[in-house]
């Protein structure tokens, strides 16, 4: 008897920068295929990102403005067609000034910003490339964090992601969710305690009776590791961060070789 094939995934979740989009940015002809073929099999696509959603539109506009997306990490969830956040999952501003206290205390040389979702502000000392839309803004941070934040970042010129990002968990992990998605540049990610991709997902896949062996995941860094380990079946991207490479067993391709779409082409072909 031929035994019969495993049931498809009902929801599949992906990690954007670095995982489904290519190095330029860009929805690939056949990734775009791949994510219609998931829908078009009664599947629902989910983007788990580090990004606001103010970052979200060109990914809406070469996808066709389906579905949600988790956004900055698990504080917001954002509806794509509607383009408009539905949820939110704040980090509240005593605690970011505790945070910032920590780790400004112990770590000598960090700069604060702080991501609000439609804006972002930041200290003097914090160094941006650019600001393509008036979206940045220099502000103090007791002012900054005068109100509930998306999340907080920490960036330090001279230091190693990794290591910044272990230090700051010593001395104020009790107090926040920290995290990275950047392979080269020193700079953190907090959010609200409990506040991670994993943990929204999972909020949503509840509303939905979607249980985690049901869902496939695809990630890249340190911020997809908690998602990653929720998912029923995860990947990492070949050329993803070592932790993840550690902690994740299957593997798909690199992001410009179409690694998600090849790996859902398998799975809903």
């Amino acid at each position: 008897m031929t035994p019969a094939a495993a049931p498809r995934p009902k929801l599949v979740v992906s990690d954007l920068d670095g995982t489904l989009l290519r190095s330029d940015g860009t929805v690939s002809d056949r990734t775009r295929s791949a994510l219609e073929q998931v829908e078009e099999a009664g599947g629902t696509v989910v983007f788990a990102t580090g990004r606001p959603p103010r970052w979200m539109r060109p990914v809406a506009d070469a996808t066709g403005h389906r579905g949600v997306a988790v956004c900055s990490n698990g504080a917001l969830v954002y509806d794509l067609r509607e383009e408009r956040v539905v949820e939110r999952y704040l980090l509240a501003p005593e605690i970011g000034l505790a945070v910032v206290d920590a780790i400004r205390g112990s770590i000598p040389g960090v700069a604060f910003g702080v991501e609000f979702g439609h804006s972002f502000g930041h200290e003097s000392t914090y160094r941006v490339i650019d600001d393509v839309a008036g979206e940045v803004y220099v502000g103090e941070l007791a002012d900054l964090l005068a109100q509930p934040a998306v999340k907080l970042l920490v960036k330090h010129e001279g230091h190693n992601p990794d290591v910044l990002l272990a230090k700051a968990r010593e001395v104020a992990g009790h107090l926040a969710e920290f995290t990275h998605s950047s392979p080269r540049t020193a700079l953190l990610e907090v959010s609200a305690q409990g506040v991670s991709k994993a943990t929204t997902l999972a909020a949503l896949c509840a509303e939905r009776g979607i249980a985690p062996s049901e869902v496939v995941a695809f990630g890249d860094m340190p911020n997809d590791l908690a998602m990653l380990a929720w998912a029923g079946t995860a990947y990492a991207v070949s050329s993803g961060h070592p932790e993840v490479l550690a902690a994740v067993d299957r593997r798909c391709p690199s992001n410009d070789e179409d690694g998600v779409a090849h790996i859902l082409e398998g799975l809903f072909g």
